[in-house]
């Protein structure tokens, strides 16, 4: 019913992963497995918006704060999670990024700490160092099936008198993880008895293969805010648009004066917002036929890895289109594997130290396209580990 396989040329459209990989990896023309945007076109029903909305010819200021966009939003968390959000706790945002960061200066002070499950998504702790907080880390665990949380440590973080903020990535970037309801129930108990503010960035909510539970139905008071955008799911970022649920009054007016009066933001992308709500309404099928081709893009990963180096024993994540694999058992030069994967295989993949300490020996593959990348991708990868094995 889609086409997931058929690649799409993306070279000259000044796209981040495929024209700039230069900017990262010292090197042009490489085959990227980078951030995480995918190779796909959007949903058909979304493009039409898109193609209607352009038709039009005017594409003056626009509004987000209104029933259409409002109730697209609550109306897929109602259809997807059963979650009933207050459509008034509603805001907009220019990014995930963009409103986290608004709050994180709202809840907190210069020299403040802000909790992070480690390894953690690049971009919070560059956003937490220009905001003058510290990340407290809370290393995950890692198990023969997964990644745990270190109870004991993170409520001695949560604990201390810096501690301001758990700053919570659900589904978790970039190991996969999907919090079960006794685990945000406890993180919800440990940070109510802290006094510590819940910040959840959800933004692969819709990437997860096992249940996926919002912050709000486990959520005690109204000192936190559940952020998220329709990007990762509908490949949508360069359209711009997020959005967040702030249930405190007061927080919600403090971050909407910000937004309009100190940064000029208020007039959001009306592509985006169209966009938005074309997917909300309309693009569930489509959704759900690229999670299947994910879920096998990284079963691919899985059977071809353990087939070839048995040691890593890498596990399908669940959730999100990201291998997060480690490669310490392989006991490899990773500095000598990023130079064999660039300038003999021409192939870009992050490696796992971007994501913090706890990622060092790991990498992170990239598997939001078409099969045959991944496979070409995954040639690549193999046959490098294998030329610099001691």
């Amino acid at each position: 019913m889609f086409d997931f396989s058929t690649p799409v040329n993306r070279y000259g459209t000044y796209c981040t992963q495929w024209d700039y990989v230069q900017d990262r990896f010292g090197e042009a023309d490489l085959l990227p497995f980078t951030i995480s945007d995918m190779d796909f076109e959007t949903a058909p029903c979304i493009q039409q918006a898109l193609q209607q909305r352009l038709a039009h010819g005017v594409l003056g200021y626009s509004r987000w704060n209104h029933n259409d966009f409002k109730q697209a939003v609550t109306g897929w968390f109602a259809k997807r999670y059963q979650a009933e959000l207050d459509q008034e706790a509603l805001v907009y945002g220019p990014s995930v990024i963009y409103i986290i960061s608004q709050l994180i200066t709202q809840w907190s002070q210069p020299g403040d700490g802000i909790l992070v499950h480690t390894p953690a998504y690049d971009a919070f702790g560059n956003m937490l160092e220009a905001n003058q907080r510290q990340l407290l880390p809370s290393p995950l665990l890692k198990t023969a099936q997964g990644y745990d949380i270190d109870w004991q440590q993170f409520e001695q973080q949560a604990a201390r008198q810096e501690c301001k903020v758990l700053l919570l990535c659900s589904p978790h970037n970039p190991t996969g993880r999907v919090w079960r309801r006794n685990e945000l129930e406890r993180m919800a108990d440990i940070c109510q008895r802290h006094s510590v503010k819940v910040i959840s960035d959800d933004i692969h909510m819709d990437m997860a293969y096992s249940q996926y539970l919002p912050w709000s139905e486990i959520a005690t008071g109204k000192d936190w805010a559940l952020v998220s955008s329709g990007s990762k799911s509908f490949n949508i970022p360069a359209l711009t648009g997020a959005y967040a649920f702030i249930p405190n009054s007061e927080s919600r007016e403090h971050y909407l004066k910000k937004l309009k009066a100190a940064h000029g933001l208020s007039s959001p992308s009306i592509l985006g917002i169209i966009a938005h709500i074309a997917a909300y309404q309309q693009a569930d099928d489509w959704l759900d036929a690229l999670k299947d081709y994910l879920q096998q893009n990284l079963i691919t990963v899985a059977e071809r890895f353990n087939n070839a180096l048995p040691e890593v024993n890498y596990q399908v994540p669940e959730g999100t289109y990201l291998a997060w694999i480690d490669l310490n058992p392989l006991n490899i030069d990773m500095d000598a594997l990023q130079q064999v994967l660039i300038h003999e295989h021409k192939v870009a993949i992050m490696r796992g130290d971007t994501y913090g300490e706890e990622g060092k020996g790991y990498i992170r593959l990239n598997v939001g396209c078409p099969l045959s990348k991944v496979e070409a991708g995954l040639d690549a990868l193999i046959t490098a580990i294998k030329q610099i094995q001691p």
